[in-house]
Order: C-alpha cells, then structure tokens, then sequence
C-alpha cells in the first residue's frame, strides 16, 4: 500500500513546485531602462516615439517637453542616445549621451555620409586633433567613465576607418580637401542614383 502512495506524493510535489514557479514567472516584468535615440529639441508625440513611450504608459507630452527642454542648448537634429528610467508610478527619468562617435566624426569631416563600402573608399578626413576632441567629449558618457582617453581615441579612429574617413597625424591643406570634397560629391550622387535603380528594380520585380 505504501508503495502505491508514493508516486502520487512525488507528483503531487511536483505539481506545487511547478505551481509556484509559475506564481513567480507571473510576477516578472519588463526591466524599467528605455534605451532609444532621439534627436536633440525634436522629440515629439508622433511614431515611432510617442507610441513606443506610450506603451511604458509613460506621460508622452510631459516627456516630449521635459527632453526639449534639457537639449536646447545641443544643435537642433542631433541624434542622442537616451537612457530613460521607468519607475513603478510611471514617473520617468532621462539621461541622454553625447552623440554617437560616427556622427560626430563626420561633422568633423564635413560630410553627411559615410563609404558605403567601409575602408574600401574614402569618404572625408580628420586629424588626430579631431579624433582628441571627440574622444573627450565622449569620454563624459557614463559608459566610458572608467576609459582611458587613449583607449577611446583608439575606438574613435577605428569607427572612422569603418566610416571611410582617413585620420591624419598631421594638419592637410584646407584647398586640396576642398577639391577632394568636390570630387567625392560627384561619388556620392553617382552611387545614390546607382541605389535608387537598384531599388526601383526591386520594386518592380516585388510588385
């Protein structure tokens, strides 16, 4: 008889265990930290921000006016990597970044795009003094609080290389950059009616 008992005790054990552990995956929720890039004095109620911060039941039109607010002093457009603070009461806090290294390398460069095909081209250039400058500016990220400034000017001119934009160790003549620029904008145009054929054949052939 006591034989017979026994696995109905161990299912019945099992059942309690897997009872309670479904209790305790009921009660997970989604981490309170937003990680999103959002351009500087823009942020507005309309996708794809409003319904993403609106899903968190986050106060869209309180948020919109509250990071405006603190970016107004950054050049209108400038994308931000944001960090937001979701707490229980649907209260909020923002912290954003400086703007993202290959943004910044190309202002640096004066372009607006970088080589579609990465170290094969060059789309702009820098020198060593910009690469500096953009590594301390993105030295005050909380994520590079514990970098070395060495170890993130090595990280700027790494995503320059991938954006196409050459690093000199020396200052080069503004004229002949000037000309190159010219030239590279005749690149630039040829490559994007190339894209635009591509994709309207695409669109043909889908259609």
């Amino acid at each position: 008889m006591h034989c017979g008992k026994k696995p109905d005790s161990k299912m019945s054990a099992v059942r309690r265990v897997a009872k309670s552990a479904k209790k305790v995956v009921d009660k997970v929720k989604h981490g309170p930290f937003m990680a999103l890039d959002i351009p500087a004095g823009k942020a507005t109620p309309a996708p794809p921000l409003g319904p993403t911060l609106g899903q968190r039941g986050i106060q869209i039109a309180q948020f919109c006016k509250q990071f405006n607010e603190m970016t107004r002093t950054i050049k209108e457009g400038t994308p931000l990597p944001t960090r937001i603070t979701v707490n229980p009461d649907k209260t909020f806090s923002i912290v954003h970044y400086q703007p993202p290294m290959s943004f910044l390398i190309k202002h640096a460069a004066g372009i607006s795009k970088g080589a579609r095909q990465n170290m094969q081209e060059t789309a702009g250039w820098i020198t060593l003094k910009h690469v500096y400058e953009i590594a301390k500016l993105k030295s005050t990220d909380p994520i590079n609080e514990c970098k070395p400034l060495e170890q993130i000017c090595k990280q700027v001119i790494l995503v320059a290389k991938h954006c196409g934009v050459k690093v000199w160790d020396k200052d080069y003549d503004p004229e002949e950059y000037a000309k190159f620029r010219v030239e590279r904008q005749k690149v630039v145009e040829e490559q994007d009616r190339e894209w635009e054929e591509i994709r309207n054949a695409k669109l043909l052939r889908t259609g």
